[in-house]
């Protein structure tokens, strides 16, 4: 009888970098439980992609991640539906400037929601279930969650407390579980266009001198899912090299 197909739950999974780390994790032989908010179109296209690779393959979850309850509840249906846990990758994020003197207590809790609080609570909830798997947590953090970016304070400190949370939850959780992040520099451009003047200042403190690929962070992540078996508490910084010049 073969072994059971692995299972990630990866969140904000309908496209860009979730929907390369979904691709890329399904090719690998996991089942997925996929989680997506609005893109409902996006996620039943890709949904349909996998499936038709592997029949039976795809669960897709939506959910608020803003919503409490709906955290506990995204891990039970996955573990409904496959039976294990083995992976828990927190991609979601939300993404907007706080200038100083005009944020408000809205766009704190829109990102803290995603970027912070959601992770926290789905590894919680995740925890048991991966401990009897002996899996892994990959959170989706940034490089400005260790070099502030202007104009987003409050961004920063939400992944910086992702980054935390990284270390400590690898603390909590070992040896069963091991937790990692990835930290993305450029890959894809913000939906908020930063014009080409921003964009050619950005590649030109990469010492790699281009942006990355969303291939290129799925490839990290399953990485440290899979391959990276002596690793926990670390952050892997694919970004070309854009912190060495600060």
């Amino acid at each position: 009888m073969p072994a059971p197909s692995p299972v990630a739950l990866v969140t904000g999974s309908a496209r860009r970098i979730g929907a390369a780390i979904a691709r890329r994790l399904h090719g690998e032989g996991y089942d997925l439980a996929l989680h997506y908010r609005d893109s409902a179109a996006e996620m039943q296209a890709l949904a349909a992609e996998l499936e038709s690779a592997r029949p039976g393959s795809v669960l897709t979850l939506q959910a608020d991640l803003a919503e409490f309850d709906r955290l506990p509840e995204l891990v039970a249906n996955a573990v409904g539906r496959f039976g294990r846990l083995d992976a828990l990758v927190n991609n979601a994020s939300s993404f907007q400037p706080t200038a100083i003197g005009s944020a408000t207590p809205q766009q704190w809790n829109e990102l803290f929601a995603s970027n912070a609080h959601a992770p926290f609570f789905l590894a919680q909830a995740a925890a048991p279930h991966l401990k009897a798997a002996r899996g892994a947590i990959v959170n989706l953090v940034d490089v400005y969650a260790e070099q502030p970016l202007a104009g987003h304070t409050v961004y920063c400190m939400a992944k910086a407390a992702l980054l935390m949370a990284t270390r400590s939850l690898a603390l909590e959780l070992a040896p069963e579980v091991r937790v990692n992040a990835v930290a993305p520099g450029a890959i894809l451009w913000p939906q908020q266009d930063h014009g080409d003047d921003a964009k050619a200042a950005l590649l030109g403190r990469t010492p790699l001198a281009r942006t990355g690929t969303p291939g290129e962070i799925a490839a990290a992540v399953y990485w440290l899912l899979r391959e990276a078996t002596y690793t926990t508490g670390q952050v892997i910084r694919v970004d070309g090299g854009r912190l060495l010049s600060g």
